[in-house]
């Protein structure tokens, strides 16, 4: 039942028992994996999905077909077990450092388009790690890690050449970007400079275009190959060309209709992409990972179903994410894993993979998981810290609640064993099916089912039972509730700092351009504010409008409908 604390030092340890991953990743390294250093190192093709949720792939969804997904995964290694972030910047920054969120300075929320931060400059990446390793390395698609200097932009933090969009969101045809509704910039990039004159190109489609010249122009047989697809699919807002809205016609909702439609451009993507690896000479030495970076989020008709919660949050259908990997050199293949995996252990595993060591690369959080996945081995972590954020809107915890060990009104969350525990406010907790009052005109389908409000602030599931987590067992288990919370405080004495900073008006496109671009000389001092500022909403007061009350309204009317037939 508590499988996996033994490994955790007592409080008061030597500090490198907080990271057990650096040590107990080292006998995993199999005969295989040795012998597969005398060869040549893989290509490695990681394609990063933007808030597909996990009933948004065609082996989880009764109503998305994805044909050459759903055949990668079949012949691969389904993941059925693996967490990623809540949002966007946190997901990305634990994949290119292999570290949680309290130990790079970026534990709240994501960084804005106007704000001076990015990944902090004195870590070293996985592309750079992959770069040292005799890789040539190449990323497209949305890099949403900082942008305001110009050593922050993805070909200064180890990729050869990039292609793609710098900020969190933008538009699919236009490449249009907007931080708030009035303050917009172009945002599609090449290598270092604005690529003016590219909009009116499906950007899935203009992104795949782009891997495939790369794969075309690499000699494969020369030096391996690192790419970063990372899609602006399927983040709002939905556009998909209307050819692939058709086959889904019959679908009720409007806004689910349009959402399969652009998970169907990614399959069609993906299927393109693979294709190149065969014609090129990439594919019988290649390892292909495909993730998403966080939960659906159900308004913009995605769906988690029949997980709880949706992006933003840290219930399960906010964190746990779909994701598969296909290789010929995968040993056992063809299954599903059920191992506990988390995105910081693509660091480690593709680096070992790729011929390097990170047995001396102090303070990561990721394992190497590779004879997890190519041999079904039993994976070595443990636990999951999801996150702590001091500066999350604070819930109606206190220390008395948490036992004397931690503030339940800090949101946090982690995973040990079998064992989740949540503080603070997780986010919104509903459980939303598809197709929710399809009926309904197209507006209104996607409003969530409130359950009732509890006034609580601590939470504790056990998720291999209740993957759902439909029964809250923290008056019923206080002993594994008391381990936890000891758990998250340690955790918390080794965290940074939160780097959160106020936003910039010297970030402003219309001073910049027109579009998003570095807005700080390297040459110049940071700014000498200190710590972080608190966000009330976003620093004004919004008047309810009419359609808000319609929505409030309608969402408590959804909650007596639903609440006895789901």
């Amino acid at each position: 039942e508590f499988s996996g604390w033994a490994q955790h030092a007592p409080l008061g340890s030597e500090k490198r028992s907080l990271f057990p991953n650096q040590v107990e990743s080292e006998p995993l390294q199999s005969k295989g994996a040795a012998a597969f250093k005398r060869r040549q190192p893989p290509h490695i093709i990681f394609i990063l999905t933007d808030d597909q949720g996990f009933n948004d792939i065609g082996y989880h969804s009764t109503d998305i077909r994805t044909p050459t997904l759903d055949k990668l995964a079949a012949d691969g290694v389904r993941l059925e077990n693996y967490y990623v972030q809540p949002l966007c910047t946190p997901s990305r920054s634990q994949l290119m450092t292999g570290r949680y969120q309290i130990h790079t300075g970026l534990q709240h929320s994501i960084i804005r388009p106007r704000q001076p931060s990015c990944l902090p400059q004195g870590l070293v990446t996985l592309p750079q790690r992959l770069q040292q390793a005799g890789y040539s390395t190449h990323m497209v698609g949305k890099w949403h890690l900082g942008f305001y200097r110009r050593h922050c932009l993805p070909t200064r933090r180890g990729f050869h050449t990039y292609f793609g969009s710098l900020t969190g969101s933008v538009d699919y045809y236009t490449y249009g970007s907007c931080d708030g509704k009035s303050l917009c910039g172009y945002d599609l990039h090449d290598g270092e400079s604005v690529a003016w004159g590219r909009g009116g190109k499906y950007s899935t489609h203009l992104y795949t275009q782009r891997v495939r010249k790369i794969l075309a122009t690499h000699q494969a047989s020369q030096q391996p190959i690192f790419i970063f697809v990372s899609l602006q699919a399927v983040h709002a807002p939905l556009k998909p060309p209307k050819s692939y809205i058709y086959p889904y016609r019959r679908m009720a909702n409007v806004l689910r209709r349009k959402y399969a439609a652009v998970v169907s451009i990614v399959d069609e993507a993906v299927h393109n992409i693979t294709y190149a690896l065969r014609r090129y000479g990439y594919y019988r030495n290649s390892v292909i990972i495909y993730s998403t970076d966080n939960g659906a989020q159900p308004f913009m008709g995605g769906s988690n179903w029949p997980l709880r919660g949706c992006k933003g949050t840290y219930w399960e259908g906010g964190i746990r994410g779909v994701a598969f990997v296909h290789s010929p050199l995968l040993r056992h293949k063809r299954r599903v894993s059920r191992a506990l995996l988390h995105i910081t252990d693509w660091y480690p595993t593709l680096v070992r993979l790729a011929g390097g060591d990170v047995s001396q690369e102090q303070g990561l959080d990721g394992y190497d998981i590779w004879p997890v996945l190519s041999e079904d081995r039993v994976s070595p972590r443990m636990e999951i810290l999801h996150n702590i954020d001091p500066l999350h809107p604070r819930g109606l915890g206190s220390w008395l609640a948490g036992q004397g060990l931690w503030d339940t009104a800090v949101q946090a969350a982690i995973r040990v064993g079998d064992w989740k525990l949540l503080t603070g406010k997780p986010g919104h907790g509903d459980w939303v099916p598809p197709q929710v009052l399809s009926d309904f005109p197209s507006g209104w389908w996607t409003l969530e089912r409130e359950t009732g409000k509890r006034q609580q602030s601590l939470w504790l599931y056990n998720i291999t039972a209740d993957p759902c987590e439909r029964t809250d067992l923290s008056t019923k288990r206080p002993d594994v509730v008391w381990k936890l919370l000891e758990r998250l405080a340690q955790y918390n004495r080794t965290a940074v700092p939160v780097h959160y900073p106020p936003d910039d008006p010297r970030a402003n496109p219309e001073v910049n351009g027109g579009a998003w671009v570095p807005w700080v000389d390297d040459e110049e001092q940071e700014s000498n504010w200190n710590g972080v500022y608190y966000q009330l909403g976003r620093n004004r007061i919004r008047k309810k409008s009419r359609l808000f009350k319609m929505r409030s309204f309608f969402k408590k009317l959804n909650s007596k409908i639903m609440s006895n037939r789901i």
